[in-house]
């Protein structure tokens, strides 16, 4: 893919850039390494001071970083401005809780002054997506450059006016030259810069296809790795729940950013005394959004990232409707220019097609019927994926079985789920490994040194 910047609502390029050459590649990775070794000194105070500052700007600037990321894929201007300001709520919280969260962490034991000393591992690499180009970026970044790494982002190639700005942010706020850089390279490059001894670990945010790659490339050369990848999630709703309340927050959540989340709700399991009119409200509230520019203040959705990604949401939502799937609403390709795909609503989704088997990164609401708890558990557990879920039900006994049964890296009981600093993230099965934000944000990438201190 090009490292180019083209306006999904218009199909219009903006403008373009040049991969970086082998050599450039070299020379940001010999300063990053170089960057380390004096940075990894610095104390918390100066990091935190950095991020807050890094906060500061990013607050200052959000109108004109949230228009840039508008205008590269697509979600709406709102959205856009909140997304960075959350960045600037977790750069806060990380300057806040960092030093605490790796204190030393002693260990009683008899003659000996034993402890866990986290000290940083070296330069980070950072593979990022497009669908939320600035806070998938500073969640890492954030407890990354307060532990002492160094950052090394190779982003999605169709933000590189984020990733640029990005880094801008970063160097005007102090942070020492060489702390973070943007890798403008495609995705061919980043076996070799993983391999190259220079980079101690690599976090992955994007497919299942990507996660396996990056991952076997980690093992093989025995560096970390923190893998997040795709999400199916479950929306499971029970007679007992505000159906008012439970659809609202189905629409919101399989909408949110344009229905492209990893953790947006996607198949909604509805007990089959309360589906049919679940389905009919769902289906009124997806007709009402308003579709279309997403610099206009009253769109509510806007477009997919780009023509490949409507062109792959029709063909599963076709098969899936092919294979015996009910279509209620939306179901085909929005004419006129842009990457414009309506909210669509399928049920009676039959197993083997792509809407029981694949992620719909786009806004598709996938429907089934359950008869009791059990069906409800057993169908939102038939997925190869397992990033997040949520149940709806004031019954506590249907709030334990669903904390408890439900596999995944989260469940949210009455609340759609979603990303904040306070609180890990991450998933199970082909999901991902590892977790995120709170206090595996710093912890993901450290070495955690035993120290032991005989007695005189």
């Amino acid at each position: 893919m090009a490292i180019a910047s083209t306006n999904p609502a218009t199909g219009e390029l903006i403008q373009s850039f040049d991969a970086l050459t082998e050599e450039q590649i070299d020379e940001k990775l010999a300063t990053a390494a170089a960057t380390f070794r004096s940075y990894r000194t610095t104390t918390f105070a100066e990091r935190a001071g950095w991020l807050r500052r890094a906060a500061d700007i990013l607050d200052a600037e959000a109108d004109a970083l949230g228009r840039l990321a508008t205008l590269e894929m697509g979600k709406t201007l709102a959205s856009a401005v909140a997304e960075v300001g959350k960045c600037a709520k977790g750069c806060r919280w990380y300057a806040e809780h960092t030093e605490a969260l790796l204190a030393d962490q002693p260990h009683p034991f008899d003659g000996a002054k034993v402890f866990t000393r986290y000290e940083p591992l070296g330069p980070v690499l950072a593979i990022m997506p497009w669908n939320f180009p600035y806070w998938q970026v500073f969640r890492f970044a954030a407890p990354a450059l307060m532990t002492g790494n160094v950052g090394l982002l190779k982003h999605a190639s169709n933000v590189p006016q984020c990733a640029l700005a990005i880094e801008d942010v970063l160097r005007r706020a102090g942070f020492p030259e060489g702390a973070f850089q943007t890798l403008l390279v495609g995705s061919g490059a980043i076996e070799a810069i993983i391999e190259d001894p220079r980079v101690r670990a690599v976090t992955l945010t994007g497919s299942e296809a990507a996660g396996r790659a990056v991952g076997a490339t980690a093992g093989r050369t025995i560096k970390p790795s923190v893998l997040e990848l795709g999400g199916s999630d479950a929306f499971i709703v029970m007679p007992s729940a505000d159906l008012d309340t439970a659809v609202a927050k189905a629409v919101h959540s399989r909408t949110l950013n344009n229905g492209q989340s990893c953790v947006n709700a996607k198949r909604f399991i509805v007990h089959e005394e309360i589906a049919d009119e679940f389905v009919s409200r769902m289906v009124a509230r997806l007709e009402s959004l308003k579709i279309g520019d997403p610099l206009d203040s009253s769109t509510q959705m806007g477009p997919l990232a780009n023509p490949d990604a409507v062109e792959e949401i029709d063909r599963q939502v076709q098969e899936t409707i092919s294979a015996g799937a009910r279509l209620h609403t939306g179901g085909k390709p929005l004419g006129g220019p842009g990457s414009f795909y309506p909210p669509t609503l399928l049920t009676d989704i039959p197993d083997g097609s792509p809407g029981h088997d694949e992620e719909l990164f786009g806004p598709v609401a996938l429907v089934w019927r359950a008869r009791d708890v059990d069906d409800a558990i057993r169908i939102a557990n038939d997925s190869d994926l397992g990033l997040g879920g949520s149940a709806w039900t004031t019954d506590p006994a249907e709030q334990e079985r669903f904390t408890t049964e439900v596999d995944t890296g989260m469940i949210y009981i009455n609340h759609f789920t979603e990303s904040t600093p306070e609180v890990p993230f991450g998933g199970t099965k082909n999901s991902g490994y590892g977790r995120e934000l709170a206090e595996y944000g710093p912890k993901s990438f450290v070495n955690a040194k035993t120290v032991w201190i005989a007695d005189d």
